[in-house]
Order: structure tokens, then C-alpha cells, then sequence
């Protein structure tokens, strides 16, 4: 699907189409309410101390020929992934001791002969780290999940989806991974055993899921509505309601207390376990608020000092930063021209990367909201993250680039 600046389309608009088209070739072939609050007048992001990266101190990485919808930094070395609508995904050696950037390609194989899968099945859709970095896992249209090792190796192949998958999620102790389908269940995947172990069909559309604990996770779905649900019990053991549209993105917090969630709606709304109605209600963005991120700090994390954040990217053009504690904006970072797709916190909470299809990746001071660095590419970003010492900006755009800002030439 061609994709410009002026006709910004959002990434799961894009898959649920490549997933019609997947599925058209395929059938060829064969509640509560809580209180609201209010929202205080917030601060807004100045540019005015910024510097403009150059572009000259960018690492540009080129090797797919079409939309990169995702990249994901290794949480221990300087390997980044990256995965398109090409059908690859590409590990890219982004460490300093290189004088140049090894590229991996990993190709998907069909099941039956080993022969490359024909382009309407072969979308990378889904990318994720196992915690301790020695594996990768990736979700593509094809319905299978594949394992792969830092060096490229294909370790194990996962199938029970009977359509594209769209979400891959390894949990903290690396023992299971939870994928997300097309086909309406969630399927949660032993990795030892290479064994689908427990299948939930609870939503219409699952847009988005995180896990709570080793064992428990949330999901979201077009349907408005947040279940929790935990390995071998049948049913949710918590379901939340409360949102007016679809629910895009569901995220824990950092010590698995709060969730929270975003939607059509042009809410977010913060839930605990302790009780069934939420326990703030964020309004403030004027329309969709498509993805949300925790800030790495708060108490019972490295950074217990820095207040427990939340910042929301929506596509009324702004990022906002939230103090959950109080339930209020303490920031509104307005640069941005179109439609933020990617927002990401720095390991040490300090700063938050967003990224637009304006073209452009911003890096903001967390504490000021003012807009620390910025930079302008020739295509439209749809993921930005920040490797795991917090001096590169990793990004993927919708012209078939990665690039790679080192800040610490800045």
C-alpha cells in the first residue's frame, strides 16, 4: 500500500488490509464508571534550546525494499532488528568495535519444501526480544512464529494460527510466548516444547496484549473491551469495560500494578486489579490516542526517585507525559505536524523519543517537556526505541529505511 505524508496511514490499518488481501488469496486456494478526572494545564514543549541532528551524524541502514514497520533493540548488546512488508527481517551489528554494520537477513521459509512463501503471506508483522537477548522471536503472515538466534539461525518454528499473526510477546522468564492472530485467539506457545499450550478466544479483533506476571496478561480488542487472563483458568479473571470505541494498546506498569489503555476514544484510562471501575480517566487529546509507553521509573525500579509516567502518542499530532500518580497532564510536547505512531522512553527515564509521519523523530527532556533533538527523514517513522544504554535512537520508516541516531556525537 503506497503511503505518503499527506495520506498517513496507520500501521494496523495497513495489516488488517494485508490480512484481507492474505485471506481473500487464501479462500482462492482452500460496565462500570468511575470518576473523571480532571486534566491541569499543562507545560508545552519548546524548541527552542534544540539542536538538529545532522545528517551526517545518522547511521542510515538499507536492505529492505519496502514499508519498515518495526525495529527493536537486543536489551543487551547494539543488535537492532528491523522487520518489513518485504517478508524479511533484518538483524543490523550496530556495535562500535565494527567499521561496518553487519546485516543478518532472515528469510521465511513455507512449511512444505523449504521454498521462500509467496509476498501476500510473508509480512513481517511482529518482532520481540527475548529478555536475556539470546533469542528473537518474529510473527509474520504466514500464521507461524519463528525463533532465531542472534546470528541468524532459525531455532524452532511455532504454528497453530490459522491466519496472519500480528503480535509476538516473549514473557519475563523466557519459558512462553503469547501470539496474537488474525484468526480471533490469543495462543500461548511453550518454547521448550515447541507446543501450543492454552488458546483464548475472548475478543473480536485483539489489537494489542502484555503480560502482567509469567503467567497472566492483558489484552485489548476492536470489541472496547480489556480482559485479564491468567494460564489454565478458562475464562478472564478480570475484564474491564469503560471505553466508547476500540482499545488500541494495553500496557502494564513497570511493577505489574496498574494497566493502562488507549483508544478511539481519544481517552486513556489507568485500571488496578483491586477494583472494576477504572482508576483515572485522561482525557485531553483531541482525537485517537494510538499507543501508550510507561516511563522505567517509579518505585521498585532503578529510578525510584522520578515519578511513575505515562506518555500517550495520538493522532491529533501531540505526545502527551502523565503523572499517574495524580492523574494529570504535566506535559504537552506539540512539534509534531501529523499523525505519532512511536513513542519510547530512554532506559534511565530522562528523555522520550517520538516519532510521526511527518517525517520526523523528536527527543524530549521528560522532566522540562522541552525538545532536546530532532531530526527529519525522507519517509514516514513508524517505530522509534532506544538501545539499552540509552545513547542510540534506533527508527524505521515507511520508505523502506532504518536509521540509527548516535547521540552521543551530538
Amino acid at each position: 500500500m503506497d503511503k505518503t505524508s499527506d495520506q498517513a496511514t496507520s500501521v494496523k490499518e495497513v495489516l488488517e488490509e494485508f490480512a484481507k488481501e492474505a485471506q481473500i488469496s487464501n479462500n482462492d486456494g482452500a460496565s462500570g464508571r468511575g470518576t473523571e478526572m480532571e486534566v491541569d494545564e499543562p507545560t508545552t514543549g519548546s524548541n527552542a534550546r534544540a539542536v538538529e541532528i545532522p545528517a551526517s551524524k545518522v547511521t542510515k541502514l538499507r536492505g529492505h525494499k519496502s514499508d519498515v514497520f518495526i525495529c527493536a533493540w537486543n536489551p543487551i548488546t547494539d543488535l537492532l532488528v528491523s522487520g518489513s512488508s518485504d517478508g524479511t527481517a533484518c538483524i543490523w551489528d550496530m556495535s562500535d568495535n565494527l567499521l561496518a554494520h553487519n546485516l543478518l537477513v532472515l528469510r521465511y521459509l513455507s512449511q512444505k519444501g523449504g521454498t521462500e512463501v509467496s509476498a501476500s503471506y510473508k509480512n513481517v508483522t511482529s518482532l520481540d526480544w527475548k529478555c536475556d537477548g539470546t533469542l528473537l522471536a518474529t510473527g509474520s503472515f504466514n500464521g507461524y512464529a519463528c525463533i532465531w538466534t542472534t546470528d541468524g539461525r532459525l531455532v524452532s518454528t511455532l504454528g497453530q494460527h490459522e491466519g496472519p499473526i500480528f503480535l509476538l510477546r516473549w514473557n519475563k522468564r523466557g519459558n512462553y510466548i503469547l501470539g496474537d492472530g488474525s484468526d480471533k485467539t490469543i495462543i500461548i506457545w511453550d518454547v521448550e516444547s515447541k507446543k501450543c499450550i492454552q488458546q483464548f478466544s475472548f475478543h473480536c479483533d485483539v489489537l494489542d496484549v502484555d503480560w502482567q506476571t509469567n503467567t497472566s496478561f492483558a489484552s485489548c480488542s476492536t470489541d472496547q473491551c480489556i480482559h485479564v487472563c491468567k494460564l489454565t483458568v478458562d475464562k478472564p479473571i478480570k475484564s474491564f469495560q469503560g471505553h466508547t470505541s476500540e482499545v488500541n494498546a494495553v500496557k502494564w506498569d513497570p511493577q505489574g500494578n496498574l494497566l493502562a489503555s488507549c483508544s478511539d476514544d481519544m481517552s486513556l484510562k489507568i485500571w488496578s486489579m483491586k477494583q472494576d471501575t477504572w482508576v483515572h480517566d485522561l482525557q485531553a487529546h483531541s482525537k485517537e490516542v494510538y499507543t501508550i509507553k510507561w516511563s522505567p521509573t517509579g518505585p521498585g525500579t532503578h529510578n525510584p526517585n522520578i515519578n511513575l509516567t505515562l506518555a500517550s502518542a495520538s493522532f491529533d499530532c501531540t505526545v502527551r507525559l502523565w503523572d499517574v500518580e495524580r492523574g494529570v497532564c504535566i506535559h504537552t510536547l506539540t512539534k509534531h505536524t501529523e499523525k505519532v505512531y512511536s513513542v519510547a522512553f530512554s532506559p534511565d527515564g530522562k528523555f522520550l523519543a517520538s516519532g510521526s509521519f511527518d517525517k520526523c523523530v523528536y527527543i524530549w527532556s521528560t522532566q522540562s517537556g522541552q525538545l532536546v533533538h530532532s531530526y527529519k527523514e525522507t519517509g514516514g517513522i513508524f517505530e522509534v526505541c532506544w538501545n539499552s544504554r540509552g545513547d542510540k535512537v534506533g527508527a524505521s520508516t515507511s520508505d523502506g529505511s532504518v536509521f540509527v541516531l548516535d547521540l552521543r556525537k551530538l
